[in-house]
């Protein structure tokens, strides 16, 4: 039998025969805290829900407790943001500039949005993480994740491979604006690049044929800002970078060989990264150009990538 047991200062504990079983902190206008991180501090050691009200919150935020859940209360993604403007040239590194770290494990986002506006305070040129996200199990939805460079962390624990799903999310940037060595599927997702001279979606990092990581688009739509010059699904940051695109829309000119060597005339990763595609559709759609050393798939080659079988792991897990 499950008990309301509190409703009080914006915040709503749930029990499950005397166990705690949830807690609810309000962020925002009406609720209890004006400062995410604060409502992160203030959930117990085994994690629980923020519902943000709508408005822009803008603070450098960690999230290292398990099953950490943010939902945005607004009628949309755009009506609650998560922002903060930092660069790697101003933060001391790339993965200090995240906007939002995510560690841990169980995470999940609904209806809002994670941006890092540096590009648009700051001319010089740097890298600026939105998301860096490590944790196992994760799922974002219907979330906007706004960057230039790096926009998109989506990484590994040293010890496993972390597992992200993300479901009707748009992620947008130039420069490897989806990044990281996570074992990670993008369901229906919109991926757009903005104004650049180069833009590569995706610099996957898997750096040993055995790890477990790989990037999956599945049923995704790719756009483009029409001033971009050069698109390219990606290129390796690490030799064995493995990313596939299953029944994408390629609604721009993406590059005719799709996939780029990391810096040409000087690295070789094209030999032992896997780059693939499957029934993708649209104006960027070209199997005859790609690149020779990436594949083409089969309907039952293209199984092995699907959601169910790609997350599972060792425990099943099917988000």
């Amino acid at each position: 039998m499950i008990r309301l047991i509190a409703v009080v200062c914006g915040l709503v504990a749930l029990t499950v025969g005397g166990n705690a079983w949830a807690t609810t902190l309000r962020v925002g206008k009406g609720g209890a805290y004006a400062s995410v991180q604060a409502a992160v501090n203030a959930l117990p050691a085994d994690g629980g829900t923020l519902e943000l009200a709508p408005g822009e919150y803008r603070e450098k935020l960690e999230i290292a407790k398990p099953n950490v859940r943010l939902i945005g209360k607004g009628k949309g993604p755009r009506d609650v943001v998560l922002v903060w403007s930092d660069g790697a040239i101003t933060a001391g590194g790339t993965f200090k500039s995240a906007s939002v770290n995510v560690s841990g494990d169980g995470f999940r986002a609904r209806n809002l949005t994670i941006q890092n506006d540096y590009h648009l305070k700051d001319a010089r040129p740097s890298q600026a993480v939105a998301l860096a996200i490590t944790a196992d199990r994760a799922v974002l939805e219907k979330v906007r994740l706004l960057g230039a460079q790096d926009t998109l962390y989506a990484a590994s624990k040293k010890t496993a491979p972390s597992r992200q799903y993300f479901r009707d999310c748009y992620v947008e940037g130039h420069v490897d604006f989806i990044f990281g060595d996570a074992k990670a599927f993008f369901d229906r997702c919109h991926i757009h690049g903005i104004a650049h001279e180069t833009v590569m979606i995706t610099a996957q990092s898997k750096s040993k044929p055995e790890q477990d990581s790989a990037y999956v688009f599945d049923r995704c739509r790719i756009t483009a800002d029409p001033k971009v010059g050069e698109l390219w699904f990606g290129r390796a940051w690490r030799a064995y970078a493995t990313v596939i695109f299953l029944r994408t829309r390629v609604d721009a000119a993406l590059h005719p060989e799709g996939w780029r060597e990391w810096t040409p005339g000087k690295t070789d990763t094209l030999g032992t990264a896997t780059y693939a595609e499957f029934a993708s559709t649209g104006q960027g759609a070209s199997p005859k150009t790609r690149e020779p050393r990436s594949h083409q798939l089969t309907a039952e080659d293209a199984k092995v990538w699907s959601r169910d079988v790609f997350l599972a792991g060792a425990d099943g897990w099917r988000p």
